[in-house]
């Protein structure tokens, strides 16, 4: 069961008087001495721009500075501030932006945001003794603090050249026509350095009821209640206790409604570790103050299992009754003769890989509150799917959806999981209840146990080429462990095998991708929905057969690659945008000159040797073979403002900006005018989710269309052709065409009930068709391609790895904003590398960020991106999705890197040294 963070955190102790100078101002506190400093002073100092990520001292989200020194606060009793002096971010700023802030905005170091608070205040330490440190130094003094989007790279950069700043960052944005390809700083990007940026937790009521979850402990068990009313009475403060038995709605969610499988509590029985059973619910010091361990419920553990062949096994019991062979679903994609193409080959090559569940250890754990407002329940919490949530929220509760409103937080980071719905409809629930606002910030711990992983995989595959070095067939099988529910499954089967070929021409195929249910962790969506596993089979296969057929790794893939006009292994025929040869062309250079570094390396060294691996990735944006759309709305208020209703959630991709950017354009007037009004599902048009590489392309799309249509109406009204430009002087547009000039008063037309006097609204869902028995079709519109080279020393001895360098090529179609491209690449390639070195959940042992390992801030070597721009005609001013994309290729490059440096390839991934160290033995003991 979910435990609050106990020790630090009693409330029931004496309280004292706590005196001490925050931001430069006297405070007093009267709270208990042990309490966490972090707690005192975002709940009774209200300085939320403190962080608290784990509780734990793990991720340094909450580190202030107290006397000057760093220190999480999550770890210092309040006891020990007393007299002293402490600074958060909202400190550092004094006024106006400081230049460590401001060259944080210019170089695109802030993404989600939640962990900027905690390096700004570290990197402050630093700069106050040294303003010009190097890169080791930079390194060093923020080591402790984790951050799970950039990649590290922009945020040493931006604390190495914050002295370059003068206490100021250019705030100015680009001019009409010319927002596309620039780079101004993010639209919401101050709030994200001051502090003032709100999570999911930062903004709970003041009266709200605290909230906490019942969970098992257990993967599969029964279990009872016993008398929760006594219990109830039993603990003062204690507002009431809440089951499935108080579900008036559908005790049932899911993404994928045909597949929705999930309660929100559980009735009865669990299928998983970490299953929500009950609520508390309660005031703030009680709940903070309560001891669960002697909650009135009584369990029995039943058999459970955990990887996909015992699932499959005969005699395996049915996770899911309706569900023969626990299997969820599968897909298929086949094309041509597969096995004659095979057995005609000149060279073939097998192979076999293992993936594990891979965390998201997003910095911001799951929060937000809820409450009524009237009959309509309101829920504002950290998201990815809004219009999901609230449809979800709605069935579970049993209201219309009309009557559920669902406001977005800033979101500290999301890569999937925030897709589904978490704890919207649990404090829902509560706020039904009891007519009272209802707040709940999950533990690190219960984030962890509780939510979507990625999907662990067990992949094989065969690959055939001819005589030329050209492939002509290719087979694939992998089996996705999918967990208890279904969550994101059916995407994941579906979506691997049409991916499984690569970015290849591959004219003989057949892949299929099975979802088992297990009783381990769900999984779910996180990045790539299943591609970056499949591409690790494909790929360390590639370098395989290229080393059969005698040919350089690069050049085997620029002999395959896909070509305009070729057609993909669903019978899509690409006739244009196709960018894989333009980026493997622009790595030859790169890749000739590591090999050269890497063979002189490894002349003079044997102790340790230099490995370069290259792996290609494609990736189709958007939903697969389904409906996908995006609604933009735009339009002009009488004051003069273009009012963008942006749907769109920013989880720190940079949607909020690049949307504008592309809106702006398309209407022809400067980005500077621009007020957005974000994510909400009373006010703004649907979006679609964030996630699938989608936003960009999709949600930009129809920003473009509704800019376009909105410029029509203004010329419209002004009788004028589409040769005349505006612009907005005051709250008045100047029209012009040619030697004729036009002014529109807007105060002067009658405005809409959103205040607008020119609006418009427009969708876009792109043209897919679906996928047949055998998998043809068109499943997408777009598709974004890429490839990296690793560079890497092994050290033969402790099999330990150490990066070079990742040089990464993509191609984005059109580079909107190119800072934030680069951004996305650098925190891509990082979550690449954990995925290949070091993450490995593991139910039960791996729940906490400290067993479980993310790269940290020395992990991630220099990278150089190479932004090619192929357009596609589909996408706003040619532009094509990125996100997902850009870790795809980092594993298998990684992996292959390994090979090349140690002559084995590590079929389990992670590589830990362990691994490398066996795989190593293997290789040398069968010499």
């Amino acid at each position: 069961m979910s435990m609050v963070q106990s020790g630090m955190a009693q409330s029931g102790m004496e309280r004292a008087d706590i005196a001490f100078e925050v931001n430069g101002a006297a405070v007093s506190v009267s709270v208990p001495p042990v309490r966490r400093l972090s707690q005192v002073l975002r709940d009774e100092l209200r300085l939320t721009g403190t962080k608290v990520g784990c509780d734990a001292g793990d991720c340094g989200a909450c580190t202030v500075l107290v006397d000057g020194n760093p220190v999480c606060a999550c770890l210092m009793p309040a006891a020990s501030v007393s007299g002293a002096s402490v600074t958060t971010v909202e400190g550092l700023a004094n006024g106006r932006l400081s230049a460590l802030q401001a060259s944080f905005l210019e170089h695109g170091a802030a993404q989600c945001g939640i962990c900027t608070p905690g390096l700004l205040v570290a990197a402050t330490a630093l700069l106050d003794r040294n303003p010009t440190p190097s890169e080791a130094e930079t390194q060093d003094a923020l080591g402790g603090v984790l951050c799970r989007c950039t990649g590290y790279r922009k945020i040493v950069a931006a604390v190495m050249q914050a002295s370059q700043h003068m206490n100021s960052v250019d705030l100015r944005l680009p001019e009409a026509g010319h927002a596309v390809g620039a780079s101004p700083i993010r639209l919401d990007g101050v709030p994200k350095v001051t502090g003032d940026e709100k999570f999911g937790a930062d903004s709970f009521p003041a009266d709200a009821l605290a909230v906490l979850v019942v969970r098992s402990p257990h993967y599969h068990a029964r279990f009872s209640f016993g008398d929760l009313d006594a219990w109830t009475k039993a603990h003062p403060g204690i507002a009431g206790v809440f089951t499935a038995a108080d579900i008036t709605g559908k005790n049932c969610f899911g993404v994928i409604g045909p597949f929705a499988d999930q309660p929100a509590l559980a009735e009865g029985f669990v299928r998983l570790r970490g299953e929500a059973v009950a609520l508390v619910a309660g005031e703030r010091e009680a709940i903070l103050d309560l001891d669960l361990t002697d909650f009135p419920i009584a369990w029995t553990e039943l058999p459970h299992v955990l990887q996909p062949r015992e699932a499959k096994a005969d005699d395996a019991a049915l996770i899911h009754p309706h569900r023969p062979a626990n299997l969820l679903t599968s897909g298929y994609v086949e094309r041509g003769d597969p096995d004659g193409a095979l057995a005609g080959a000149a060279a073939t090559v097998s192979g076999a890989i293992e993936t594990s569940f891979v965390e998201h250890a997003y910095i911001e754990p799951e929060a937000g509150y809820a409450y009524m407002d009237g009959d309509t329940l309101v829920v504002v919490a950290c998201t990815q799917a809004p219009y999901m949530d609230r449809d979800d929220t709605a069935k579970v509760l049993g209201l219309p959806v009309e009557k559920v409103r669902i406001v977005p937080t800033a979101t500290g980071g999301g890569f999937g999981s925030k897709l589904d719905v978490s704890l919207q409809p649990l404090i829902g629930l509560v706020a039904m209840k009891t007519g009272r606002a209802a707040a709940l910030a999950y533990t690190r711990n219960e984030s962890m146990m509780s939510t979507t992983k990625r999907h662990p995989a067990e992949m094989k595959a065969t690959i055939g080429a001819d005589a030329e070095g050209r492939v002509t067939g290719m087979v694939f099988e992998g089996d996705f462990n999918t967990g208890a529910y279904a969550s994101w499954g059916p995407t994941v089967a579906n979506r691997v095998p049409v991916h499984a070929s690569g970015p290849y021409l591959t004219p003989n195929y057949r892949a299929t991708g099975y979802a088992t249910h297990t009783n381990g962790p769900i999984a779910g969506a996180f990045r790539g929905f299943g591609v970056p596993q499949a591409t690790i089979m494909q790929e360390t296969l590639y370098d395989e057969l290229a080393a059969k057929l005698g040919m350089d790794r690069l050049d085997f893939r620029l002999k395959n690659c896909l070509r305009n006009g070729c057609e993909t292994v669903t019978g899509q025929r690409l006739e244009s945008g196709v960018g894989i040869g333009e980026c493997l062309e622009q790595l030859k250079p790169h890749w000739m000159r590591a090999l050269a570094d890497a063979e002189v390396f490894n002349a003079t060294h044997t102790a340790s040797k230099r490995g370069v691996g290259i792996a290609s990735c494609w990736y189709g944006c958007g939903n697969t073979s389904l409906p996908n759309p995006s609604t933009i709305k735009v339009g002009i208020s009488a004051s003069g403002d273009v009012v963008l209703h942006q749907g769109a959630v920013d989880i720190g991709q940079g949607s909020n900006t690049v949307i504008a950017q592309i809106c702006a354009d398309a209407l022809g007037l400067p980005l500077e005018r621009f007020r957005l009004k974000s994510a909400d599902t009373a006010i703004t048009p649907d979006a679609g989710k964030t996630s699938a590489s989608r936003q960009t392309f999709v949600t930009g799309k129809a920003a473009e269309k509704a800019g376009q249509a909105l410029r029509e109406k203004i010329l419209r009204f002004a009788n004028v052709s589409g040769q005349a430009t505006i612009a907005l002087d005051g709250d008045s547009i100047s029209i012009r065409e040619g030697d004729a000039a036009r002014r529109i008063d807007l105060a002067a037309l009658k405005a809409d009930a959103d205040g607008l006097v020119f609006v418009a609204e427009e969708t876009y869902d792109p043209p897919t068709l679906p996928l047949d028995a055998k998998g043809q079709g068109k499943p997408y519109a777009v598709y974004g391609y890429g490839a990296q080279i690793a560079e890497l020393e092994v050290d033969l001895k402790l099999g330990t790895v150490k990066l070079i360098k990742i040089t990464a090529a993509h191609d984005v179609g059109k580079a909107i904003n190119p800072v934030l491209v680069e951004g996305q690449i650098e925190g891509g390639i990082a979550q690449g590398i954990g995925m290949a070195l070091m993450e490995e959940y593991i139910p039960g042992r791996t729940e906490n960020l400290h067993d479980y390992l993310i790269p940290t801030i020395g992990d991630v070597p220099p990278v150089e991106h190479i932004l090619v721009e192929v357009p596609d005609p589909e996408g706003p001013f040619g532009a094509k999705g990125l996100g997902e994309h850009v870790l795809i290729p980092t594993a298998p490059a990684i992996l292959n890197a390994i090979r090349h440096a140690t002559g084995v390839l590590v079929t389990k991934v992670p590589a830990t040294p362990s691994r490398i160290l066996a795989a190593i033995r293997e290789k040398e003991a069968r010499r």
